[in-house]
């Protein structure tokens, strides 16, 4: 599923017009993407929760020359399922 098609859904489960729902829909992701640059951890119960790693700058290797690289410390925003959705995935599995 991608935005529109989520868009869509909310649009024909809701007496909302699709602009309605595309506002509601982008107002979610912002907010859940600005919580995540400030740091903050995000959860929905039940479903998931989204939080952000630091990484401390290490040493790696350029893979075609084999050369030494200082890799810069970094944040990357990780997706943590919860315990429901699990077993709702698990359940539906052939």
């Amino acid at each position: 599923m991608n935005k529109l098609e989520l868009i869509k859904e909310l649009k024909d489960k809701t007496k909302l017009t699709k602009c309605e729902a595309a506002l509601i829909v982008d107002i979610f992701f912002s907010e859940l993407t600005k919580a995540l640059s400030e740091g903050e951890r995000v959860e929905i119960r039940g479903l998931c929760s989204f939080y952000v790693k630091h990484y401390d700058s290490y040493i790696g290797r350029n893979p075609k020359t084999g050369k030494k690289v200082k890799i810069a410390p970094k944040k990357l925003p990780f997706f943590k399922p919860g315990k429901e959705l699990k077993e709702i995935v698990d359940y539906k599995k052939v």
